[in-house]
């Protein structure tokens, strides 16, 4: 069945194409990656939202039509585009400002292949290492149809264009829901507890996902005392609560942690893979720091756990190595027990509190701006 931004590139493709539509789709890889990719526009601001990619393209097939190479026909001859103008541009566009360059420098192409693993050896996006400099492959841009020849690239920018203008809408739509919500009587709660418990699935969009997790997370934490202290006098110990940062964007290269927990200097990271090497890996680059994981899934951590240890096993073999490893795993957060977490914070009336912090967080991520902003 399709979907209905499925429905609207074919629709578009259709108008203006006419009787050579259905033929030119078939023949267009990247109308057809196209379509994989925006699945998530009509799914609401909760579904997964697909911009690393897209914006890869969407760069490069600027910089393509605005030095009028779809006119003139010499791009051949084109010194490329600059890493750096490109890396900016992408961060410019909406819900691009905290993207890396991965996707401009392997991941687009990678993706792209487990679509279309005949087209390997043929890249969409292609690169000068030495030079820094990108193009893409206009053998994607041109489309020949019986006698014609087409150039999509207006094409491409005009459907990546109507994604974003669909995802802010669904995005607009969430805040305003929120904020709507912020106003239910602080003593009639459950209808803002089940919206928050609805963001706790494990197909929601994963940057969502750690915003409301940071957000259940700091207030749990934050009415539970320590005491501690530099000499074990009692009379000399302090008395502290524990609070939680975040770290930074979602999303973001910082070492594999997302929020830290002051004054224990706990480190967390979300994560929605169970592959253990992302785990084993974010361990090592903090060098085997204590971790702990807070995973978008529905399996216990005893079963998860289990599994990470088991896949471990398969690939290091040698049991120290695995334990070792395991031991730096100090605690896992799954779905369920944040569920729990958030029932006794509307227990404690804290749920206005937590939806406040997600609207917050929202807005800062995906660079949303109300009119009183």
């Amino acid at each position: 069945m399709e979907s209905t931004f499925e429905a609207y590139i074919k629709e578009y493709i259709r108008v203006k194409y006419g009787k050579d539509a259905r033929e030119l789709f078939s023949l267009s890889h990247i109308l057809q990656y196209l379509v994989h990719k925006t699945k998530s526009a009509n799914k609401g601001a909760k579904a997964r939202g697909s911009f690393a990619n897209l914006y890869a393209i969407y760069v490069i097939v600027e910089d393509y039509l605005a030095n009028d190479f779809d006119k003139t026909g010499n791009y051949f001859d084109y010194e490329g585009a600059q890493f750096s103008a490109l890396f900016k541009r992408q961060r410019e566009l909406p819900f691009g400002a905290k993207l890396q360059n991965h996707a401009l420098n392997s991941r687009m192409n990678e993706e792209f292949f487990k679509f279309f693993p005949t087209q390997t050896g043929m890249p969409p996006i292609m690169r000068n290492l030495e030079t820094q400099r990108y193009w893409f492959n206009e053998n994607y841009l041109k489309i020949q149809v019986g006698d014609k020849v087409y150039n999509i690239a207006k094409d491409i920018i005009s459907i990546i264009e109507h994604y974003v203008e669909v995802k802010q809408g669904t995005f607009k739509q969430f805040i305003e829901q929120c904020e709507i919500l912020q106003n239910i009587d602080a003593d009639d709660t459950a209808e803002v507890t089940d919206f928050i418990m609805s963001l706790l699935a494990s197909n929601v969009d994963a940057r969502l996902f750690e915003i409301v997790s940071y957000s259940i997370l700091k207030f749990y934490y934050k009415d539970i005392e320590i005491y501690w202290g530099y000499t074990p006098e009692v009379e000399k110990l302090t008395k502290d609560y524990l609070h939680l940062y975040k770290t930074g964007r979602t999303n973001a290269n910082d070492g594999g942690i997302d929020f830290v927990m002051k004054p224990l200097g706990r480190f967390f990271q979300v994560t929605e893979t169970l592959d253990f090497k992302k785990y084993f890996l974010d361990i090592e680059k903090i060098e085997r720091y204590p971790l702990s994981f807070v995973i978008k899934s529905e399996e216990s951590g005893e079963n998860l756990m289990a599994k990470l240890k088991a896949d471990a096993l398969k690939t290091y073999v040698v049991q120290k190595v695995v334990d070792d490893y395991m031991s730096c795993i100090e605690e896992i957060i799954n779905i369920p027990q944040l569920k729990r977490y958030l029932s006794e914070l509307d227990e404690r009336n804290m749920v206005p509190e937590i939806l406040k912090e997600i609207i917050l967080q929202s807005k800062v991520e995906f660079n949303y701006e109300d009119e009183e902003s």
